[in-house]
């Protein structure tokens, strides 16, 4: 992970997507490079599971997935929780997207999502589309205070 640089201001359009590997809730590798080539990647930075903003953001996610799908996006949730949390989280309320475990704090501190007085990432989501060298390049921002939930038209009209 030698790109993850921490930054003090979260990243914004038209910067390179900083290159990353986290697990998933079923402890699987999920690589930021292998899914930009796909497609746009949504990534959804958020504090805590369990906690309300957080479970309004991600039911949305799952309950809007045929509309993440039709835009030709990958969404993933991205917090600093354990995969044993995530895992426990998406059971309980049937979340259908990847969640990345950045146990480390690196990635949401390379995104500059990061809440230092609780050690945990901050809310933001950021669309990421492919670009020439494969990385990815930002082409969407959006930091928010903890307490507001992510608006997905915003993010859908990123997409298009």
């Amino acid at each position: 992970m030698s790109d993850l640089t921490p930054r003090t201001d979260p990243i914004r359009p038209g910067q390179p997507a900083p290159g990353f590997t986290l697990k998933d809730q079923n402890r699987n590798d999920w690589t930021l490079a292998d899914q930009v080539r796909k497609g746009p990647v949504v990534l959804c930075f958020y504090p805590m599971d369990f906690s309300s903003v957080c479970t309004v953001e991600m039911r949305c996610v799952t309950d809007e997935f045929a509309r993440w799908s039709d835009a030709g996006a990958t969404v993933v949730g991205v917090s600093c929780d354990s995969f044993f949390v995530h895992e426990a989280w998406a059971k309980a309320e049937g979340l259908k997207q990847p969640l990345l475990a950045d146990m480390h704090r690196e990635v949401c501190k390379a995104y500059g999502f990061y809440w230092p007085e609780l050690n945990v990432a901050s809310r933001g989501t950021v669309v990421i589309a492919q670009s020439d060298d494969g990385r990815g390049t930002v082409a969407w921002a959006q930091h928010r205070e903890i307490k507001d939930a992510m608006n997905i038209e915003e993010v859908l009209g990123a997409l298009s």
